[in-house]
């Protein structure tokens, strides 16, 4: 006999929005000033400059991505609310083409005609419930956190400075850039590893190849920024 006391719980991903804010600004921050820092490393003689051209880009990077976030919150927000102005406007000028919408979203569930009807009745009795049905049911939109693009913007950026700093600390502590590199990279194909494995954890994804993959796309840019700067930097 089943256990009636039993309670299934399911467990589901939360603050997707933040998560990905996190892999966004860590993976860029882990990557870029990482490829930086080898690049000069093969071009320079002191690891100051590289420090210093480190600080720079992560700076730098940490407020474009973090715009880049809280201008794109700002577009969903602005088009959230663009549409919801259109669909109340479509609920009042024309409210029989909207029940027929709706009946149509539970004609798509399997619900009966009668039943359809029934339901899109009484849900057009309260025009703002009518509203937030349509918008998620039709349109497939969520009401976005009124605070998601500062939220966005500062999560991204300083996850960017974070994942800045692993491949940069090396430098602070070697003189020879060389020799700081080779720390860097033991440091930071680490941290990437590490970081690509929770990632892929995290969206459900097989994480050592999740992981490997991305350690690989950090050495691989590193490598280039290397080769580049021994090529043309003589």
């Amino acid at each position: 006999m089943a256990d009636v006391g039993y309670l299934h719980r399911e467990e589901h991903l939360r603050s997707s929005d933040f998560i990905s804010d996190i892999v966004i600004g860590m993976s860029d921050g882990l990557t870029v000033p990482f490829a930086l820092a080898a690049g000069l490393s093969g071009a320079v003689a002191s690891s100051s400059l590289v420090v210093t051209a480190g600080i720079a880009e992560v700076v730098a990077g940490s407020i474009a991505m973090g715009l880049g976030g809280y201008l794109a919150g700002r577009t969903e927000a602005d088009h959230y609310d663009s549409e919801r102005r259109r669909e109340a406007a479509e609920v009042e000028a024309v409210p029989e083409r909207e029940k027929e919408e709706v009946r149509e979203v539970f004609a798509d569930m399997g619900l009966s005609p009668a039943l359809q009807t029934t339901i899109a009745d009484e849900l057009a009795k309260d025009k703002t419930k009518w509203v937030d049905f349509m918008m998620k049911y039709e349109l497939g939109l969520d009401e976005p956190d009124p605070n998601r693009a500062t939220k966005s913007a500062l999560t991204i950026g300083l996850a960017y400075v974070v994942g800045g700093l692993v491949p940069l600390t090396p430098y602070f502590l070697v003189g020879n850039p060389h020799q700081a590199l080779l720390y860097s990279s033991g440091i930071t194909l680490i941290c990437l590893f590490i970081f690509g494995y929770f990632k892929a954890k995290v969206t459900g994804q097989p994480p050592v190849s999740g992981a490997v993959k991305v350690m690989l796309i950090g050495a691989a840019a590193a490598t280039a920024a290397f080769g580049v700067a021994r090529l043309f930097g003589g």
